[in-house]
């Protein structure tokens, strides 16, 4: 990298880090620059407005979470084992990631879900993504035999994503310290009702439930 890239990078993690925090609402120009330790003037050099750094931080946050999401989760054969790394890296990469708040994405997609324009456009981009991704995990393990050949998968994607929402909702919000285990707990009930040659679905739930 050149200085000027790194600079810019050094004020990207720094965007991302203070969303985790704040909220991508909370950036500004003259706090980022209070924060990375430079002059208004030379952040505006990399970013010329506020816009263009949501943008940008929202972009970084999402190279952020493939690298410690999705990429590690390839090592694992294909199959259950990988789809089961992407659910156990999604669970933890804030924390690994160091960022002191929560999901920085996911207060993208609650900021900017109603507002269109550039930045809603990118949060929007960054969750496509992801869907697809977790598509593409969930028919490699149908494939592989490991979940039943009449799964849905859009439907199966739906519920994961249900899942770490509800995950960040009972973490975050109402500060619950069961809400690691809670999210694992439904994951593997979810898994369970998926398997090739469980019983029905509902009824698979709804006995992980009560086990």
């Amino acid at each position: 990298m050149s200085k000027g890239e790194r600079t810019r990078q050094t004020i990207l993690d720094a965007a991302v880090d203070l969303a985790s925090e704040r909220g991508f609402e909370a950036l500004s120009i003259g706090l980022l620059a209070e924060r990375v330790g430079m002059s208004k003037s030379g952040l505006f050099a990399h970013f010329g407005s506020r816009e263009e750094l949501q943008i940008a931080a929202i972009a970084n946050a999402a190279e952020r979470f493939a690298e410690l999401v999705f990429k590690p989760a390839m090592a694992a054969p294909r199959g259950l084992a990988r789809l089961e790394a992407f659910f156990e890296n999604w669970l933890s990469w804030v924390d690994r990631g160091g960022m002191q708040g929560g999901c920085p994405l996911q207060a993208a997609a609650h900021e900017f879900g109603c507002r269109p324009g550039p930045v809603r456009d990118a949060v929007v981009a960054h969750f496509r993504q992801l869907e697809q991704d977790l598509g593409r995990a969930v028919r490699l393990a149908v494939d592989s035999g490991e979940l039943r050949a009449d799964t849905d998968v859009g439907l199966l994607v739906f519920r994961l994503l249900g899942i770490v929402l509800a995950f960040y909702h009972r973490r975050d919000l109402m500060s619950h310290d069961d809400a690691s285990a809670d999210t694992r707990a439904a994951f593997a009930a979810l898994l369970a009702a998926s398997r090739r040659g469980s019983p029905d679905a509902a009824v698979a739930i709804d006995g992980a439930s009560k086990a």
